[in-house]
């Protein structure tokens, strides 16, 4: 089955009321492949969620950047999926590489979280990704396997997954992983879903690339078989966000 072409914005910490309604903007007025074409999800600051979603046009939707792991409690400064799901926000990312290096969040964290943001009905971008350390040494794919392996260990449903690859060492600093790069790890990550998973998980399970995604690299990387979008940062807050969602229509031709 074809995989449907997904372009995620994740704006991190940044952002004022008003800069966030100018993006939101630019986005309501750029034009775009349909959304049987790409699916566009923009992923805010929590403070922001209702504001964007407000304001947003009705076929791109919304993202959480986290959510807590459990049910909602005495738990100060957490956000519940529950409360996500009240929102009417529909996805949510976990695992990104800041807060499993910043946050300490484990693998198995990072499991239980994914778990039980779909348990209460979230779709799930979850992150995955090495280090410069770990690439250099040769581990990039036992370290992506691993934290493949925590999620797949708490799931069975993967409908609602998107698998995001992110290598640490390309987040933010400039630096890309080669198109043959990115291609090779997505075609590995496939593999080991279809050898530990399933093969038709493997087949209709997206998985996007990210790290320093721009609109100078994304034709290039979105034209290869085992990329199927992309989750942007820095990007995403410029209007060169437009011309990475335009990528999409590579996979068509």
């Amino acid at each position: 089955m074809a995989r449907k072409f997904f372009v995620g914005g994740n704006w991190k910490c940044n952002g004022t009321t008003e800069e966030v309604k100018k993006i939101v903007t630019t986005l309501n007025q750029a034009e775009v492949p349909s959304h049987d074409v790409v699916e566009v999800v923009v992923s805010p600051p929590f403070v922001f969620l209702t504001l964007v979603k407000s304001l947003l046009r009705s076929d791109f939707h919304v993202a959480a950047q986290n959510c807590w792991v459990r049910k909602g409690g005495a738990f100060t400064g957490e956000v519940s999926a529950e409360m996500l799901v009240n929102l009417g926000v529909p996805w949510v990312i976990i695992g990104h590489s800041e807060r499993r290096a910043l946050l300490n969040e484990s693998n198995e964290f990072v499991g239980d979280k994914v778990a039980y943001a779909l348990s209460q009905g979230l779709k799930v971008i979850a992150c995955v990704g090495e280090t410069l350390e770990q690439r250099e040494s040769g581990s990039t794919m036992s370290v992506v396997a691993a934290q493949t392996k925590a999620i797949a260990e708490k799931i069975t449903n993967w409908d609602n997954v998107v698998l995001a690859y992110e290598p640490v060492w390309a987040i933010g600093t400039g630096k890309v992983a080669t198109p043959a790069q990115a291609q090779e790890v997505h075609c590995e990550l496939r593999k080991w879903l279809s050898e530990n998973v399933g093969a038709d998980i493997a087949a209709s399970t997206r998985i996007i690339y990210g790290g320093s995604v721009n609109g100078a690299n994304c034709r290039e990387l979105a034209g290869q078989p085992d990329v199927d979008g992309f989750l942007v940062g820095g990007a995403s807050l410029k209007p060169e966000f437009v011309d990475i969602i335009k990528s999409a229509t590579v996979k068509k031709n």
